[in-house]
């Protein structure tokens, strides 16, 4: 009776493996289409990438209106957190005070509940200080 179970598993061990051996090119084919990654990702300066990473990445510094409706509109439109409000002077004057140097080292270093460059990580601290002029001037 053992060999009998032995011999019957062994059939089906080889049944199986015929089985998955019969998947024919066009199924395999197949297979790979709809297992493949759909989509990349390029890091910026990333070689293998090639032409297209840099065309997305912009290429030169970002206007202080298209870099604040990215980055900083969320909070400084609503004054979310504290944040002064983009059009409300009085929100901007004790700032202004201290001085643009000052502001300028808020918005790159952080200070209270706004991260360092506003998450903007990319952005160069001239587009920063740049921005900071476009709240400052929006403001007045």
């Amino acid at each position: 009776m053992r060999g009998n179970k032995a011999s019957l598993l062994a059939l089906l061990l080889l049944g199986i493996s015929l089985t998955v051996q019969a998947v024919s090119d066009k199924e395999r084919a197949a297979i790979k289409e709809r297992i493949k990654p759909v989509g990349s990702v390029c890091v910026e300066g990333d070689q293998s990438c090639g032409a297209t990473a840099a065309a997305s990445s912009g290429g030169g510094a970002r206007s202080a209106e298209d870099i604040y409706n990215t980055f900083c509109m969320a909070c400084h439109s609503t004054g979310a957190a504290g944040a002064p409000k983009i059009g409300v002077a009085s929100d901007w004057t004790a700032r202004v005070d201290q001085g643009m140097e000052q502001l300028y080292a808020n918005a790159i270093g952080g200070i209270n509940a706004m991260p360092a460059k506003g998450l903007c990580m990319d952005c160069s601290d001239d587009e920063l200080k740049a921005t900071i002029d476009y709240l400052v001037e929006k403001s007045r």
